[in-house]
């Protein structure tokens, strides 16, 4: 899915593969293209616990700009495909943070025809 100029008509694990891969490489980036590639313009970006609610494209990039500095130390992300239903994924992963810990995500990610996330709700649920 990091090329975006083609239709998705159908989900797959490969597609959604590919759109995992292009936001793993954003968040190792940290690249406003890159990140905003992964997003439709008027895109929602939703994180509980913490109350992220960015809404729109430029919204969401200056938000996960803001946040390159968990990245200090080094971190990895281990995910799986749990479900594709229609337009809609879940993916439930660990992401390890040196500096911060470890940390159980659920992603529920809406895609629009584009192959680019319409609306993405994370739970971010921090391990003891």
């Amino acid at each position: 899915m990091t090329d975006t100029t083609h239709a998705v008509t159908t989900l797959t694990s490969e597609s959604v593969a590919l759109w995992v891969d292009a936001y793993l490489k954003a968040w190792t980036t940290n690249a406003a293209t890159d990140i905003a590639a992964l997003f439709s313009e008027a895109a929602e970006y939703h994180e509980s616990p913490y109350k992220t609610k960015w809404v729109g494209r430029d919204a969401i990039v200056d938000g996960w700009r803001s946040r390159w500095d968990w990245q200090k130390g080094g971190w990895n992300f281990e995910w799986s495909l749990s479900s594709i239903t229609g337009s809609t994924v879940v993916i439930t992963g660990v992401g390890h943070y040196k500096e911060l810990g470890d940390f159980d995500n659920v992603w529920t990610v809406t895609f629009d025809a584009s192959g680019r996330a319409a609306r993405f709700e994370m739970l971010n649920t921090e391990r003891d």
